[in-house]
């Protein structure tokens, strides 16, 4: 009996069983998923709990309601995967064999690596939104905050889901002109990167959003540390932003476990070739979703996407086969602007977003890089395909690798 072993029962992980327990013989093959929780999240939510759009509640489910049958969960710490004896090696001393293993172990925000970041103030004039737990607390604080400067901070990329916090930003935005103090408002947003849009055609047709918005944009900044009780962003260039209620987006790392197997990037990403998500250094070992260093965009649609190539390549693998399918980095981002309006981007690893219709050349029915109420509804209606349709590894009739067919192509020869 060979044995696949999955690190990791969230998004990736579970799309990666369900893919593959149809086409794994069950007298050939034992599958078994590790994860330390009990109960799956919905993380795009966690975008509309401190609005109150969803409840908390909204976003869990038991995750053994989306294990396949004849796949076996087990609950535990991951302490380290030992490369050279095939075993994974659990904090509580238990030891899995495997064959085949797959690390799909996600990626987390790390307040504690910026100084000043989880004292004093965490939870109360510092917050975040990138877990359960941070987006529950913020949406109690907004309920009672009456204004002031409110700063929306990236610490540094790569991140899950990167449009999220522009996202935040014009989502607050609506939501206290709808509570009628946007006036009593100041919204700064401060990122590492140049701009709050860094490719030409977004820059070009999204460049105004935040101006339009009245929200001050501080880019290029390299937080050093905050100090909570001045309460003020300090960066490595000795520039200072101060806040009145501060929503960063902490450092995303990946598993610690990665480190210790000696695995990983220095952020805990596993390397991997991009194309085909095989570990650089083991031919038994892949990473799948946010736990890979590849060059993607950490979001939901690259992990769909990605497995749908995975599966293909990883039975051809394990036959003897080559790996004869690349992904391209394929990614598709649905884009809350505020209002009950949202946008669309689709790129990958070679071309960035372009305007035009999605999925189908001239019908869409959804519009690349342009504020529709049809995008909006397509980021909630996103929800239920998460839950009945991505999870459990039906089809979705999108492809994997990403298509030209609906893009306004620019000229590359229009002065």
């Amino acid at each position: 009996m060979k044995r696949l072993l999955v690190l990791g029962g969230g998004t990736a992980g579970t799309m990666v069983v369900n893919k593959l327990r149809p086409r794994l013989s069950r007298d050939e093959w034992q599958i078994t998923v590790v994860d330390q929780r009990d109960v799956h999240y919905y993380q795009p939510g966690y975008l509309f709990i401190p609005f109150g759009a969803y409840t908390p509640d909204e976003v869990v489910k038991p995750t053994q309601r989306f294990i396949p049958e004849g796949v076996d969960l087990v609950h535990g710490e991951i302490d380290r995967v030992d490369s050279e004896s095939n075993q994974v090696l659990l904090a509580d001393g238990t030891a899995l064999d495997y064959d085949q293993l797959v690390i799909a172990t996600g990626t987390t925000p790390r307040p504690a690596e910026t100084p000043g970041m989880d004292e004093g103030e965490w939870r109360k004039s510092i917050h975040e939104f990138y877990t359960h737990e941070g987006a529950t607390a913020l949406g109690e604080k907004l309920k009672t905050w009456e204004g002031g400067r409110l700063v929306v901070h990236i610490v540094d990329m790569p991140i899950k889901c990167p449009v999220a916090p522009l996202e935040f930003t014009f989502l607050a935005d609506s939501f206290f002109r709808e509570h009628g103090i946007r006036d009593q408002v100041e919204i700064v947003y401060v990122t590492p990167l140049p701009g709050a849009f860094t490719k030409p055609i977004a820059s070009q047709h999204l460049g105004g959003m935040l101006d339009e918005r009245k929200v001050e944009l501080e880019a290029d900044f390299m937080v050093e540390s905050i100090d909570p009780e001045a309460k003020t962003l300090i960066s490595y260039d000795e520039r200072e932003v101060p806040f009145d209620l501060l929503v960063t987006i902490p450092l995303n790392m990946g598993a610690d476990f990665v480190a210790r197997s000696g695995l990983g990037d220095d952020l805990n990403y596993v390397k991997v070739d991009k194309q085909t998500f095989l570990s650089t250094q083991h031919d038994n070992i892949f990473a799948i979703g946010d736990a890979s260093n590849i060059p993607a965009s950490k979001a939901g649609s690259v992990a769909h996407f990605a497995v749908d190539i995975f599966t293909h390549n990883f039975l051809r693998h394990i036959d003897g086969l080559p790996m004869d399918e690349k992904f391209d980095g394929h990614a598709n981002c649905f884009i809350e602007s505020g209002d009950g309006k949202g946008m669309l981007i689709d790129f990958n690893y070679d071309t960035e977003p372009m305007t035009g219709k999605y999925p189908l050349p001239g019908i869409g029915p959804f519009s690349l890089l342009k504020e529709t109420e049809l995008n909006h509804w397509g980021k909630l209606m996103f929800r239920w395909i998460y839950w009945n349709v991505l999870l459990p590894g039906r089809d979705l009739p999108l492809p994997a690798l990403m298509s030209m067919a609906g893009k306004d192509v620019p000229d590359e020869d229009a002065s």
